[in-house]
């Protein structure tokens, strides 16, 4: 199999969507925090939170779409500290997330650590397993790709299009908008910004949590160590590349991950001559690029990382 081919191999994109999946989940989350006026850069430490919640949760014997729950509850008691100290307490956003990022991360290490002191490989548990779609799994190449997935796959593609109906049909969603854009017309109309963004920043936390959750009970079996791996940054990007809207976001969710399926099975077929450093490297330079493109024409919420307090004009 050359390059050219792998692209139009099932088992290529079949990779793809089971790599943009956690990505897309966290992304739908990054996206409604920024939406609100909110830079959560704690989603790195969140995501590990959610991904150690939920395998734990399977571990101890919930069954996994408790441990689902478990991980999302999880993420939203991050984003309710992540939400107090920069929304009514008026702190930096940049520093909470970092600091969030930080305390989620090591309190899920100590936790993991004090849950599991003579453990020296991570434990198994039983997995999310394919849920074929009769009729519609047996196209070629797309059927394969987008319909033998697990539910959570199914569960990220149908949160894409719950979170763009929210946002643009509703009016929780026009007053989220709104408190990311202009908070005063939100307060103008008798509704909390503080209570809006506090909220946004929550529910969004949580769909990072099942994002990381997606990694040990849908694509892996166990909890590991820096199993994240950078993705909750990349997140971030992709809200930007996306320019803050859910579809676009999820177009760039699968291209990061279709980037990232493509350089594993060109490492494969080099046979070497090329430093596989080259090809980990691959996925985020093409990323960057693409963010440059993309960025200078992309529209920001007007008030995101603007603290507001109320009364303010």
């Amino acid at each position: 199999m050359d390059a050219l081919d792998i692209l139009f191999s099932a088992s290529f994109w079949v990779a793809a969507i089971r790599i943009a999946s956690p990505l897309i989940f966290a992304t739908m989350g990054e996206l409604i925090c920024e939406r609100a006026g909110v830079l959560n850069l704690g989603i790195e430490g969140i995501m590990t939170a959610g991904a150690f919640a939920g395998w734990f949760t399977v571990y101890s014997g919930g069954d996994l779409w408790a441990g689902l729950v478990v991980a999302a509850l999880v993420g939203a008691l991050f984003g309710l500290l992540h939400a107090t100290l920069t929304v009514p307490l008026g702190l930096s956003q940049h520093v909470v997330g970092i600091g969030v990022t930080l305390l989620a991360t090591s309190l899920t290490y100590f936790t993991y650590r004090l849950a599991l002191p003579e453990v020296t490989s991570p434990p198994k548990i039983e997995p999310f397993q394919p849920w074929p779609v009769p009729g519609l799994s047996s196209i070629p190449i797309v059927g394969e790709a987008l319909f033998t997935q697990t539910p959570l796959t199914y569960l990220a593609f149908f949160t894409v299009a719950a979170v763009a109906w929210v946002l643009y049909r509703t009016p929780v969603g026009l007053a989220v908008r709104a408190a990311g854009e202009n908070p005063s017309a939100v307060e103008a109309q008798g509704i909390s910004v503080t209570g809006i963004r506090m909220g946004a920043v929550m529910a969004g936390s949580a769909l990072m949590a099942v994002g990381g959750a997606f990694l040990t009970t849908s694509a892996f079996n166990s909890f590991f160590f820096q199993m994240i791996n950078g993705r909750g940054w990349i997140c971030i990007a992709l809200v930007v590349f996306g320019s803050w809207r859910p579809g676009k976001a999820l177009i760039g969710a699968i291209l990061f991950a279709a980037f990232d399926a493509y350089q594993v099975r060109l490492q494969q077929i080099s046979g070497g001559v090329v430093p596989y450093q080259v090809f980990l490297m691959m996925p985020y330079a093409l990323s960057i690029l693409a963010l440059i493109l993309v960025a200078r024409r992309a529209t920001y919420p007007k008030a995101l990382m603007i603290p507001y307090q109320k009364g303010e004009r």
